[in-house]
């Protein structure tokens, strides 16, 4: 009896709830934050054992929307959820934050040029960026959703300069989950069979989908997706421009944008880098690039990593091939083209 009782007292320093963890979701009434944060509100981002405060983020025209979700959130009684802020100040939204998930920003309309975009997206995260600056807790990660989402990250670090550079990161993780759909869907098998693909460069529709080191788990152990693919030309074709293409084939199907699938990989994409990712396995994350690869410095790139106690890495050694190289290095120009658009719009 005494011993079981020895065994319940040391059980409980073990359970000792963990302090809550501050999520900020900036453009929270919109789509994207209306499905991603009853996603954190369940632990879906952090998991099951974490609690959150939310902190909700947007403009003034969303106001009284942004209450709306507010009031949902506390009429569906999650557990790990501790308190929720829903706000159009920005200081107040980026206090103390742990983790920033910056989904707001300024679509392209019709008729605008891309410059346009560009001049109106650098101004919302030149104001967003001072505020973590000034006001997030100095740990904290912050992942780009809207876009340019490369290019946002970029401008964001610019104006952040205390928050480091391995901290600020874009969803690319979308595009590589859609590469693990459209591999899963051709081969009739479960997507948790599917490992390893890669998202190179920009998430736009010039960033390369890369099967040459994905493999599948079978009966008889992990082969080489192009091997049991057995179609080089689907491989180097269709399946790339399904990837690229599949948020405008998204919109032409729904009317609206892929809000779920956007919020579901925003959570993977946090829960792996806080948490880790599995052994033997790597996913893509838009990260500031060191120039591995042979990819220029100062790029918000995406690249293969693995995640470690909240720290993520960049896979080395991988053979690239002719192919892959021109896909990676047209990619690379691209965002340096939107780096100089970005940076002229500053001026």
């Amino acid at each position: 009896m005494l011993s079981w009782k020895i065994i319940r007292h040391m059980w409980s320093f073990l359970n000792v709830p963990k302090d809550p963890c501050i999520v900020l979701v900036t453009g929270a009434a919109g789509q994207i934050g209306y499905a991603l944060v009853p996603m954190i509100a369940r632990g879906a981002m952090l998991g099951l054992d974490q609690p959150v405060i939310l902190h909700m983020l947007d403009i003034e025209p969303a106001a009284e929307a942004l209450n709306g979700v507010k009031m949902e959130l506390i009429d569906a009684a999650f557990p790990l959820l501790k308190g929720v802020v829903a706000t159009t100040d920005v200081a107040e939204a980026c206090k103390d934050v742990n983790i920033a998930v910056m989904v707001g920003g300024f679509p392209r309309k019709e008729g605008m040029e891309r410059k346009d975009v560009m001049s109106k997206n650098v101004s919302i995260y030149k104001a967003q960026a001072s505020a973590l600056e000034k006001h997030a807790a100095p740990d904290c990660k912050v992942l780009v959703v809207a876009n340019p989402a490369n290019t946002n990250a970029l401008i964001l670090k610019e104006f952040a300069p205390s928050i480091p550079e391995k901290n600020i990161t874009c969803l690319t993780r979308l595009d590589h989950n859609r590469a693990l759909g459209q591999i899963s869907e051709r081969l009739d098998v479960h997507v948790s069979d599917v490992k390893n693909v890669i998202i190179w460069g920009n998430h736009s529709s010039t960033q390369y989908p890369d099967v040459n080191h994905a493999t599948v788990t079978t009966s008889s152990g992990e082969k080489s997706v192009r091997e049991i693919v057995t179609d080089d030309n689907w491989l180097n074709s269709e399946f790339i421009s399904t990837v690229q293409q599949r948020g405008a084939a998204i919109i032409k199907a729904r009317k609206q944008s892929s809000a779920l699938s956007a919020a579901s990989s925003a959570c993977d994409h946090i829960r792996n880098w806080v948490l880790g990712t599995p052994k033997g396995t790597w996913v893509s994350m838009g990260v500031y690039s060191d120039g591995s690869y042979g990819i220029q410095e100062g790029l918000i790139y995406s690249f293969p990593v693995t995640c470690e106690k909240g720290e993520w890495s960049i896979v080395q050694g991988l053979k690239i091939d002719e192919f892959s190289r021109a896909k990676m290095d047209a990619t690379a120009k691209e965002l340096a083209e939107e780096k100089s658009l970005a940076y002229s719009c500053l001026n």
